[in-house]
């Protein structure tokens, strides 16, 4: 009789042990470094762990992080030569007439003010039921004028944040030597002198420094009708963190490294400038304004003759070839 409350102490204990062992080797174990950029030691440690399973991100967000890779890059641009300004250009691959009138005006530029710049464009795997001879054809284009970059995601209007972190990804990797980026849409005006000008200004600073036409209070659309709409469940707050507008950025090329360590902690929204706005948050990093509001435009007030351009840095156009060739 005595042997009972001995026997019956002992099983819980083994019931509670066993308990134990398989709530830990239940649970959801989620390193950092497999939902993000890493650093060396990491990446290391990564190899040895499964592929984690990825679900389905839903309408509000987008497959970000991965493990993409790139997939065309023959470009020489911070190989071979430390650019001052890289002009990134993201581009849908079926796009060749935008990248070579880039080529042809704002994108051929390589000194300005004695400063080296280069234009790299970057895109997606194409889709459609041509999208073999799309990447056939990107292949040629590759291969002629070396300033494509792509990666294999699906290039699409949905995946633009995809396609600007990727777009850090290869910057962080091959340009954390070179001082500064533009990041700018295809059917921009840039006027690369202004640009240069501004960066080489001493009042502009050379790092943490990011800047656009900014969003400081921008709502978050409420409207499921809005093609910006983000419920409430994804993103609680009324107003996002400030950012530029996705058209038309520049950064110091110490922020991408530093965006990319704290994405992983960031569901990645698919809206791509808010998202880096959020990105920016975390880090506790502001973009600034221009020194002229003039500098960065979404719609010019004027016609885009010499005079108007002297302040101009980017702007739309609803006649983009006309003015790209006539750009000084």
């Amino acid at each position: 009789m005595l042997k009972d409350p001995y026997i019956k102490d002992i099983l819980i204990c083994v019931l509670v042990g066993v308990t134990v062992v398989i709530i830990y080797l239940t649970s959801e174990y989620k390193p950092d470094h497999l939902y993000g950029p890493a650093n060396k030691k990491s990446n290391a440690t990564a190899s040895s762990l499964p592929e984690p399973k990825w679900e389905d991100p839903g309408p509000y967000h987008v497959a970000y992080p991965r493990k993409y890779r790139f997939v065309m890059d023959n470009s020489p641009t911070c190989k071979t030569a430390t650019p001052f300004l890289i002009l990134m250009v993201p581009v849908a691959p079926a796009n060749l007439e935008g990248r070579d009138t880039i080529r042809r005006t704002w994108g051929g530029k390589k000194m300005v003010l004695g400063r080296l710049v280069e234009t790299v464009f970057i895109v997606g795997l194409p889709g459609g039921v041509d999208a073999n001879q799309q990447q056939a054809r990107l292949k040629q284009e590759s291969e002629r004028y070396r300033d494509l970059i792509q990666s294999n995601f699906q290039d699409s209007y949905r995946n633009l944040t995809i396609k600007t972190m990727v777009m850090l990804e290869w910057l962080a990797q091959h340009c954390a030597k070179a001082s500064f980026m533009i990041k700018i849409d295809s059917d921009m005006l840039l006027h690369v002198d202004n640009l240069v000008a501004l960066l080489l200004d001493p009042e502009t600073p050379k790092e943490n420094y990011m800047s656009g036409l900014v969003w400081w209070h921008s709502p978050v659309s409420r409207n499921p009708f809005n093609k910006f709409y983000m419920p409430s469940h994804v993103i609680a707050e009324p107003v996002y963190p400030p950012y530029p507008l996705g058209m038309a950025y520049v950064m110091s090329l110490d922020l991408p490294k530093k965006i990319l360590s704290v994405s992983p902690h960031i569901k990645p929204i698919n809206i791509e400038d808010a998202y880096l706005g959020l990105c920016l948050n975390r880090l506790g990093v502001s973009p600034t304004n221009p020194p002229d509001q003039r500098m960065f435009q979404v719609i010019p007030r004027h016609p885009l003759s010499r005079c108007n351009l002297s302040k101009v840095i980017a702007t739309t156009t609803t006649s983009i070839k006309t003015h790209l060739v006539q750009s000084p």
